[in-house]
């Protein structure tokens, strides 16, 4: 697959960092051509592009505020003038931020509502109109929407929400050969996880799952190759909770 014509390609929201970094590195392996979407650190998706390309890769940075139509469609604009269309959408891009619900604040429900919910419908909404015959579509989601611990209330139902219109959206494709599946990692351990918590709370969490240890990015990577891949191909409108059994 060395031509733009033969090489398939993907989107990669989120992927200047943490697993949706690893989720490009992992596509491209696979053989994939990458548009490594970042909303605002150019620095890390430009060197993301060098690392891919290093290796034997294709890649594109593509800036974009997931939250705004317009944007989202220049995103894709912008891969298939890339690559000559788009095959797999993995959406990675997100927010976490935690309160119990009595102090969430009006900002904190619009930020995650904004990236987490709005964002994938949007990406969700222009690859079902876009995507080619026979593609992929991997959201993200979370295993709190099971877990379901306290100050996670507005995070999980925004992953929640993702995992409902997950398999909705498997069925709307019918078809087209287009699978539609999420994963929903257990703790990662990523900025985002790790930020603002003390290391007691996260030396708990890494015990929690019967293999005793966080997941890293990469086992989240693979998860999402299999359901990008040819082997995932019967997987359709599920959720797979790559989180190490801790649920």
């Amino acid at each position: 697959m060395s031509s733009t014509q033969t090489r398939k390609a993907a989107i990669v929201t989120g992927a200047s960092g943490g697993i949706g970094a690893a989720v490009a590195e992992r596509l491209a392996r696979d053989g994939f051509a990458v548009a490594v979407h970042y909303a605002g650190n150019v620095a890390a998706a430009e060197a993301l592009v060098r690392r891919i390309e290093a290796a034997g890769g294709r890649a594109a940075a593509a800036r974009a505020d997931v939250a705004d139509v317009a944007a989202v469609a220049r995103l894709f604009d912008a891969a298939e003038a890339a690559f000559g269309g788009v095959d797999v959408l993995v959406n990675t891009a997100g927010t976490m931020d935690l309160a119990p619900v009595a102090e969430s604040s009006d900002a904190l429900f619009d930020k995650t509502v904004a990236t987490n919910l709005r964002g994938t419908f949007n990406t969700l909404r222009e690859a079902a109109r876009r995507l080619r015959d026979g593609g992929r579509i991997v959201n993200v989601s979370s295993s709190v929407t099971s877990l379901l611990q306290p100050t996670y209330g507005v995070y999980a139902a925004t992953k929640a929400a993702v995992e409902a219109l997950t398999s909705v959206l498997a069925k709307e494709l019918r078809g087209r050969g287009i699978t539609v599946n999420a994963v929903a990692p257990g703790p990662v351990a990523t900025k985002l996880f790790l930020d603002g918590k003390p290391q007691e709370a996260i030396d708990r969490m890494a015990q929690a799952a019967p293999l005793g240890r966080l997941g890293q990015p990469e086992d989240i990577a693979a998860a999402v190759s299999f359901l990008a891949g040819p082997d995932g191909g019967w997987i359709n409108g599920q959720t797979l909770r790559a989180n190490g059994g801790i649920i």
